[in-house]
C-alpha cells in the first residue's frame, strides 16, 4: 500500500512546479512602443468616413425598397430571412464545388503553354 509521506508529496510538488516553470522573458516595452495617444491617432486615421450619404449614393430605388422591407420585418422574420440567405449561400457553395470538380476532370484548368 502507498503511504502518505508529507516529505515525498512536497518533493513531487516541487518537481511538478519546476517542470511548469517558463524561462521565457516577456517584452514589456509594448506600451512604450504604442502609447495610448498613438493608438488613438492610428484608429482615428484608419476609420472609414462616417458620412451617412456615402453608402447610399450607389443604391437604386429597388435597393431602397428592399431595405425598407427588411427594416419592417419582425425579429423572427429577419431571422428567417438570414436563414434563407445562409441556405442559398450553402447551395451555391455546393454547386461551385461540383463545377470545380467537373472542370478539373475535364482538364479545362490546364495551362496551355
Amino acid at each position: 500500500m502507498a503511504t502518505n509521506d508529507p516529505q515525498n508529496d512536497t518533493t513531487e510538488l516541487a518537481c511538478v512546479e519546476e517542470s511548469l516553470m517558463s524561462l521565457e522573458k516577456l517584452d514589456r516595452a509594448s506600451p512604450d512602443l504604442w502609447p495610448e495617444q498613438r493608438v488613438n491617432e492610428f484608429i482615428a486615421q484608419n476609420l472609414p468616413p462616417t458620412d451617412q450619404t456615402s453608402w447610399s449614393t450607389a443604391l437604386t430605388s429597388d435597393d431602397i425598397n428592399q431595405l425598407h422591407q427588411l427594416g419592417n420585418l419582425t425579429v423572427t422574420g429577419l431571422i428567417a430571412e438570414v436563414k434563407k440567405l445562409h441556405d442559398e449561400a450553402y447551395q451555391l457553395g455546393l454547386e461551385e464545388a461540383k463545377e470545380m470538380t467537373r472542370g478539373k476532370y475535364l482538364n479545362i484548368f490546364k495551362n496551355n503553354k
